[in-house]
């Protein structure tokens, strides 16, 4: 059995502690053309939210166009990824994605979720 995270909370609910060992995955690059077949989250960065294929799954974080790595929604220029993608004159397009590593906000709301499921259950 494998122990993929180790998250210490206090009793007040706050995290202490936190240790991921989760294996990162290769990423997965697929050239397209227009249109996008792939449906994203729109958040913190672009998430695979419909559209599976070779190798992209839902949940995968889109990291680099065309070679070049992304940082959340905007491309190095200040462009946004999704205005990018929509104009059909940047096609073909070279997009790569990879499974995200939470991030520490994900990591907190986390262990608050902890901590609520242990006060219910001492009290039962």
């Amino acid at each position: 059995m494998t122990i993929y995270a180790v998250y210490i909370i206090n009793k007040a609910g706050s995290l202490i502690f936190h240790y991921d060992n989760v294996p990162s995955r290769e990423p997965v690059q697929k050239t397209f053309t227009y249109p996008i077949d792939i449906k994203f989250r729109d958040g913190e960065r672009l998430i695979v939210q419909y559209g599976e294929q070779a190798g992209i799954r839902v949940g995968y974080a889109l990291i680099s166009v065309n070679g070049t790595p992304v940082s959340g929604k905007l491309m190095p220029d200040g462009q946004k990824i999704l205005d990018f993608l929509d104009e059909g004159n940047n096609y073909p397009v070279t997009l790569q994605f990879q499974l995200p590593r939470p991030s520490a906000n994900e990591r907190i709301m986390l262990a608050s979720m902890f901590h609520s499921l242990w006060a219910i259950a001492s009290k039962l």
